[in-house]
């Protein structure tokens, strides 16, 4: 009875079970996820896009919605993204909203990526020259390299998505942009919208050609789901910058240069660990040379050497050095180097605070001991007891004993020569 009653509970347990895994399958609603980018096109916006797209795979979403506002960013991570989007399985629908917003150099690149391209009335599109960090056209040479690729790049993507490869071309060129209506007009996006409800209802029933199969859009009644980025990815578009884990670098450094030539000062120390870990955080997704990076390094064992070794500034100056050079060749990629608005006086001010912070140091070590035994050497001091060859003085509001080579009476003055287990060696200074 005993084990009849086990199998008719276990057989139970397994009904309830396949009834309630099918049912959600059999009655799951439909829905679209979405996300927004409202920033520079960086490493951690990158991050989040493949992660949004991952998530939007696995929990079979109808598609993903970008709603997209940049000015532009790095041309490694927009390429990543634009590769994320072509190879999702799922369709991708690039959004340039709010109203004002624009979709600028590399969101150019981004939005014709989209399965489906859309703008809000009052938005913009184009301008996708490439420029440096700092914003400025690039070298002539490496400025046509750099310039045919994204050419090439804009013309592949173009024709992959049906679209005006002419006008792509033009605004990576000619830095051409147009308003919604005129995007519309010149087969650059594919629709216009108001608003994101306004969007979804026009996205109903809109057939799609991916890879080689017709994939009909169903958004009627469907739920939208808002997914925000993990913490991870929050912090790297914050950091992700080159700019500012530039700076974060210097702080690091700098932080730490302070705790070596300061010992137990502490929280400089702990400000540079804390700088110098989110730095190396960011170049883990960042088109990092890491001959530069040595270099810096060197500039900085340059500084520290400048504290054991007094070489009159030469020292410093090499390290000075090392530290522009590095930070120009920090980033491979041009057009993702640190603007020169930044790396001039970032690294004027570190460099100012190694030097500072030498000549401190070396000060410092140069100066009479102000504590201690050693802080007794040259003083002068009263004979309290005949010396004779030993006696008593008054130094420094002490009684010490004492000793010197000659006999000295009590009442004179002398200087302290050398200090030996608690016993000072005197001479005579009265009659100079």
């Amino acid at each position: 009875m005993a084990i009849k009653q086990f199998i008719r509970l276990t057989t139970l347990f397994l009904s309830a079970t396949l009834f309630f895994a099918f049912l959600p399958a059999q009655a799951r609603q439909p829905h679209i996820n979405v996300i927004q980018i409202k920033d520079s096109i960086n490493p951690g916006v990158e991050e989040f896009v493949q992660y949004a797209i991952r998530l939007s795979e696995s929990d079979k979403a109808q598609f993903l919605v970008i709603l997209l506002d940049t000015p532009g960013g790095l041309m490694t991570s927009m390429r990543a993204i634009c590769e994320s989007i072509l190879n999702a399985q799922i369709p991708i629908v690039v959004y340039v909203y709010p109203r004002g917003a624009r979709a600028a150099s590399a969101g150019v690149f981004i939005t014709e990526a989209a399965d489906i391209a859309a703008m809000a009335p009052g938005t913009n599109i184009g301008a996708a020259h490439p420029v440096s960090g700092a914003g400025r056209r690039l070298p002539s040479i490496m400025n046509e390299k750099i310039m045919n690729d994204a050419l090439a790049f804009a013309r592949s993507i173009a024709a992959e998505r049906g679209r005006n490869a002419q006008w792509f071309q033009d605004a990576v060129r000619k830095s051409v942009s147009a308003s919604a209506q005129e995007a519309f007009k010149l087969n650059v996006i594919d629709l216009v919208a108001d608003n994101l409800p306004s969007l979804i209802k026009k996205l109903d029933g809109r057939h799609l050609q991916r890879e080689g199969r017709t994939v009909v859009l169903k958004t009627a009644g469907a739920e939208l789901r808002t997914i925000s980025p993990p913490l991870q990815d929050r912090l790297l578009q914050i950091i992700g910058n080159p700019d500012i884990a530039y700076v974060l670098l210097m702080i690091g450094l700098a932080g730490l240069y302070f705790e070596l030539s300061n010992p137990g000062v502490i929280l400089p120390g702990t400000i540079g660990g804390i700088s110098l870990i989110l730095a190396l955080y960011a170049f883990q997704t960042l088109p990092v040379d890491y001959a530069g990076f040595l270099i810096i390094l060197l500039g900085l064992v340059f500084f520290i050497l400048e504290l054991k070794l007094f070489s009159h500034g030469v020292l410093s100056l090499a390290g000075l050095m090392c530290l522009v050079l590095g930070s120009l060749m920090l980033f491979r990629n041009p057009a993702d180097r640190v603007g020169l608005s930044v790396l001039v006086p970032t690294s004027a001010a570190v460099s100012l605070f190694f030097a500072c912070a030498a000549r401190l140091a070396f000060k410092a070590r140069m100066s009479r001991p102000k504590s201690g035994q050693e802080a007794l050497l040259g003083m002068i001091g009263k004979v309290t007891r005949e010396i004779d060859p030993e006696g008593q003085v008054f130094v420094n509001g002490e009684l010490w004993n004492a000793q010197a080579e000659e006999r000295i009476e009590k009442g004179e003055r002398v200087e302290v020569l050398e200090v030996h287990n608690l016993k000072l060696k005197v001479k005579r200074i009265d009659g100079r």
